[in-house]
């Protein structure tokens, strides 16, 4: 008995676990888990928390990336070039300076002349235009290697010094008589002159369309031809439609420029119109007044008149260097024939003279037909009375007596021309041209 009370005492192990849980303090129970949006959420942030996910790029995020790195380098690219102009711009500057010293030196206005003779490597003999010789430098900025003797080079307007090349040696007056455009006028235009038309067209345009005929039948094409008559009968118009029918080159030039102001310069302009004309063959070259140069030699007692004998003689010199195959021809006209020097129009220089006479009856009608086609007539209107008339009209004077008649009649305020018109337009054509008024007044 003394045994079981002392194994309830209080040392033993059950009354011990007792007092322990009688001193806890209270704790409310747990709150139900809830079930919803904000469960899941904690849930989700529960588990990122734990560990991480897996991420991997969608199509867009790979082609935003390829933007991104075009955008990149396109960057690059002009941080470089940004680079580059700063390093470039000193060295452009640099560039400029030397260009002005360059000018500087060159100076303003410069002249023209030909370089006769190389000394050295830094001095040659030039002659400008006005004549004299002098001893110059040449400038180190020139290109030596295209100095030769004969060609054009630029001068400094003190001393003289060579500071430039001329590549272009053709004259710009050679330039402008090329005719850029046809001429309107057409075979159609000429009224009658039919044997002139197949003279000239046997002489001019057969022999570059077709020269394989003078070939075949053995003879030599006409070098050129000279077309002479009375002023107005229609020379110059015969040219301009040569020239309106054929698709060579027409290069026309007058007598009278080819006379020019200093030594030397006429010949060399008809060495570089023949030039030219051999370049863009193949040509036709129409010298209008021939006369102007192509006078009988006689002992010149000035200069200018000297220089025109050595312009004629060029040309004769260039009319004999002409192949007879070549495809350059040579028109010629002139009101004054028996002034020119035998020389220049004997058989070898011009093979073939054309003659252009005062019109005839049946001429005249074709002649009024022309030019009264696009007119408004009368009734009474008979052009027969001035094709049968004796007065000697030319095809200039015809086209002026129906010009003022239809002037006459505008003054009147009509618009038909009548018969009186014509009347006192011939009257008043012939009294001019016996006054010796020029005959193109009326043109």
């Amino acid at each position: 008995m003394g045994q079981n009370q002392s194994a309830q005492g209080p040392g033993a192990p059950g009354e011990g676990k007792k007092d322990q849980e009688k001193k806890k303090k209270y704790e409310p129970p747990a709150p139900p888990p809830r079930v919803g949006k904000k469960q899941k959420k904690r849930d989700t942030a529960a588990s990122l928390g734990a560990k991480l996910p897996t991420v991997y790029p969608t199509a867009k995020c790979k082609l935003r990336l390829l933007k991104l790195e075009r955008i990149k380098d396109y960057l690059l690219m002009e941080e470089e070039f940004v680079q580059n102009q700063e390093q470039l711009k000193p060295q452009e500057e640099r560039n400029e300076e030397d260009r002005s010293k360059v000018d500087d030196l060159r100076g303003t206005p410069l002249s023209v002349g030909t370089l006769e003779e190389i000394i050295d490597e830094n001095h040659a003999i030039v002659s400008s235009s006005v004549g004299p010789e002098y001893y110059v430098c040449i400038l180190s900025f020139v290109d030596k290697t295209q100095l030769e003797p004969g060609c054009s080079v630029l001068l400094h307007y003190k001393s003289m010094s060579v500071v430039g090349i001329l590549s272009d040696e053709t004259d710009p007056m050679v330039s402008v008589m090329k005719v850029e455009k046809a001429p309107l006028e057409s075979y159609a235009d000429v009224g009658g002159l039919e044997p002139q038309i197949q003279e000239i067209k046997e002489a001019v345009e057969l022999p570059l369309t077709h020269p394989e005929l003078y070939e075949d039948i053995g003879i030599k094409p006409p070098k050129g031809v000279i077309l002479y008559g009375e002023p107005g009968t229609g020379k110059t118009l015969l040219a301009k439609a040569v020239a309106n029918s054929t698709s060579a080159t027409f290069l026309r030039v007058v007598g009278s420029e080819l006379i020019q102001k200093y030594l030397g310069d006429g010949p060399k302009l008809v060495r570089e119109l023949f030039r030219v004309a051999d370049e863009l063959a193949p040509s036709i070259v129409f010298i209008d007044e021939i006369d102007a140069i192509g006078t009988k030699r006689y002992d010149a007692h000035s200069g200018g008149e000297r220089e025109i004998q050595r312009t004629m003689l060029e040309l004769l010199n260039q009319l004999d260097g002409f192949d007879s195959m070549s495809d350059v021809k040579v028109i010629m006209a002139t009101n004054r024939i028996e002034s020119l020097d035998p020389a220049l129009i004997r058989p070898g220089r011009i093979d073939r003279k054309i003659e252009f006479p005062l019109p005839d009856a049946k001429t005249k009608r074709r002649i009024f037909g022309i030019h009264t086609g696009r007119m408004t007539l009368s009734e009474d209107v008979n052009l027969e009375e001035f094709v049968m008339a004796k007065d000697e009209l030319s095809g200039a004077d015809i086209k002026a007596v129906c010009t003022e008649a239809g002037l006459l009649a505008l003054r009147e305020r009509r618009m038909r021309v009548t018969q009186a018109d014509f009347r006192k337009a011939k009257e008043k054509v012939l009294y001019k041209k016996k006054e010796g008024v020029p005959e193109g007044l009326y043109m």
